[in-house]
């Protein structure tokens, strides 16, 4: 009897050891409902205390760090809800048998070792990026800013992604796109491979946050390209790296889009003050860029309105789309990107690609006006994390 009585004081989550069987409750804290208890995270954080965490205080400690999300509720609402309900007394017999008179007492003494507290550094980074290798079929307006021509070809594009945010207050993000898509056409006996898309672009935002939604934010846009702008049998070269080379930076307010249950996110930046920049590594390339003859440089001031969206139609649909547009308020340039995406599975996907460009700072064209246009239709891999 004397066996079974130390077994059950042991293992049981209420009773104590003493003949009196008083309430303790300290075992009930490992089997009722997970509860934040103030005294074991001060026990095992405060450095004066010459006191040792028990296996208990351990084992929830434990809970906390590692899975806090298991946590139902805090010490003062066990308070407020009352204290923990005394069950029936049963009556035991407690005669004396000679066994009892011989048997070994039981050592309670339980060994305590050493705790060694880890605290995790938080990681404010986040990093995604977006690869794809597409076929697909081209059309390109004849004033386009950068030459090309319709045709059938090969795109690879690469998105990258850093963004830093700390929860407070303060976020940077950096975004890197760069797209590439060769061409070889029978038409064209000068050039062997064309460029039919080029684009490096970088874009990144330091904010500091307003209110929930708003951010004073600092925009800069830097974008070019990796070859030569070609046409078809025409050996005039058109654009080329770092002709043009356009840098954007801008002063203004961000609001974070977080609509249809995270289905459309993104971000709108108004910034009153932007500022222009317009490099031109070969002069003679200046004309084509709004540029005079003799200079490699063009800058003015205005305002800018940038609009990236993602917006998940469906499972296997999905839209993104930028806006972005700049006005001296004697010339104007919109440009708006729409990318349609259906996915056949994991790795293969289609795209659909619709380009509208506004420049009236070029040389107006006879048909468009200054209006451009790029459209075309891939299918090929894709892969994303």
């Amino acid at each position: 009897m004397d066996s079974l009585q130390v077994v059950r004081t042991r293992i049981d989550s209420v009773y104590t050891a003493d003949s009196t069987y008083e309430l303790d409750g300290k075992y009930s804290r490992l089997f009722v409902p997970l509860t934040f208890y103030h005294d074991v995270a001060r026990s095992a954080f405060d450095l004066s205390s010459n006191n040792d965490v028990n296996n208990i205080d351990r084992t929830l400690l434990d809970v906390y760090l590692h899975r806090p999300d298991l946590v139902l509720s805090t010490q003062n609402q066990l308070d407020h809800a009352g204290t923990v309900q005394r069950p029936k007394q049963e009556t035991i017999d407690t005669s004396i048998d000679i066994i009892e008179k011989v048997s070994p007492k039981v050592n309670d003494m339980t060994e305590t070792l050493p705790i060694n507290i880890y605290v995790e550094k938080p990681n404010f980074w986040t990093y995604s990026g977006d690869y794809s290798l597409q076929l697909f079929q081209n059309y390109v307006s004849d004033n386009w800013y950068k030459g090309g021509e319709s045709n059938y070809s090969m795109l690879a594009t690469v998105t990258l992604q850093a963004n830093y945010n700390n929860k407070q207050r303060f976020r940077w993000d950096n975004k890197l796109e760069m797209r590439l898509g060769f061409q070889n056409t029978k038409g064209d006996t000068l050039h062997t491979v064309r460029a039919s898309e080029d684009l490096i672009r970088y874009t990144g935002k330091i904010g500091l946050q307003a209110s929930k939604k708003w951010y004073y934010t600092l925009q800069l846009i830097a974008s070019t390209q990796f070859m030569r702008g070609l046409k078809s049998n025409d050996p005039h070269v058109y654009s080329k790296f770092l002709a043009p080379l356009y840098v954007n930076p801008s002063l203004g307010m961000d609001y974070n889009i977080d609509w249809f249950k995270g289905k459309l996110k993104g971000s709108t930046h108004l910034a009153p003050i932007a500022y222009n920049l317009t490099y031109v590594r070969d002069k003679s390339l200046g004309g084509r860029f709004g540029l005079e003859s003799d200079r490699h440089t063009k800058s003015d001031f205005g305002s800018e309105i940038t609009i990236d969206l993602t917006w998940q139609l469906s499972k296997d649909i999905r839209w993104k789309t930028r806006f972005y547009g700049y006005t001296t308020y004697k010339r104007t340039l919109m440009e708006w990107e729409n990318t349609f995406t259906f996915v056949v599975n994991k790795y293969i996907s289609s795209n659909l690609f619709l380009y509208p460009r506004f420049d009236d700072g070029a040389a107006k064209d006879g048909d468009h006006g200054y209006w451009q246009m790029k459209e075309y239709i891939s299918l090929g891999f894709s892969y994303g994390f």
